[in-house]
């Protein structure tokens, strides 16, 4: 697997896998997509809008942590706490995760380099406020231990993935969440949206970030 270090638009770093052509982010904008999609219209929502303090995460595919850590920076802003749960089958090497640009000052990234250097497999506290279990495995096999209030559906794109965006995975998902869970993904696609509505979500069609149109938003 190889990765090279990719500045978006909005100058904030993603990478390229060449071997899947394939980038881990928007390249209209890394952090701007991140925080639109699962930021605002997933963990803001959650918070805001359905009243949660305390929030159990799962997030598909950790990547380059920038969905954990702009959460964590969520969480320490509105006085919120979260467990964060992660899956991942391609963890980053050391070297790159010191090359990415997400954070402005020391402290944060003191943050970002320890959400990455925590034992995987366990639940590690990267604050008082904020519990991370990094999951060596993928959606498909991994057996849920807890539940969930929301989900970051941010796995490579039906393109590259086509297993992986598929009802039953979907339902799968959809046992381990709690009364007024949501899950949010940037892909629009009519097929997934489709397969989402079949496996028992409520599903809206939402104002997309930069560079995208829709983006999708189900509830249960």
């Amino acid at each position: 697997m190889e990765l090279k270090l990719k500045l978006t638009n909005d100058g904030s770093h993603t990478l390229y896998r060449t071997d899947l052509d394939e980038t881990y982010h928007s390249t209209h904008g890394a952090i701007q997509e991140s925080k639109h999609v699962f930021i605002k219209k997933g963990l803001d929502y959650s918070c805001s809008d359905l009243g949660k303090k305390k929030i159990s995460i799962l997030e598909v595919g950790f990547g380059t942590g920038l969905n954990c850590f702009l959460s964590f920076l969520y969480a320490k802003k509105n006085n919120i706490f979260i467990e964060y749960t992660a899956l991942e089958i391609n963890p980053l090497c050391n070297q790159i995760v010191k090359e990415l640009n997400y954070c402005t000052n020391q402290d944060e990234q003191c943050i970002f380099n320890k959400m990455h250097s925590v034992n995987w497999n366990e639940l590690n506290g990267i604050s008082s406020d904020f519990k991370l279990n990094k999951i060596h495995n993928s959606l498909q096999e991994y057996t849920f231990k807890n539940t969930f209030d929301l989900v970051y559906f941010d796995a490579f794109g039906p393109r590259v993935e086509p297993n992986l965006w598929k009802k039953e995975w979907y339902e799968k998902i959809k046992t381990s969440l709690n009364n007024n869970a949501i899950i949010v993904t940037y892909c629009a696609k009519g097929a997934v949206r489709r397969d989402l509505i079949s496996a028992g979500y409520i599903i809206e069609r939402l104002e997309g970030p930069p560079g995208k149109r829709e983006m999708l938003r189900g509830s249960i």
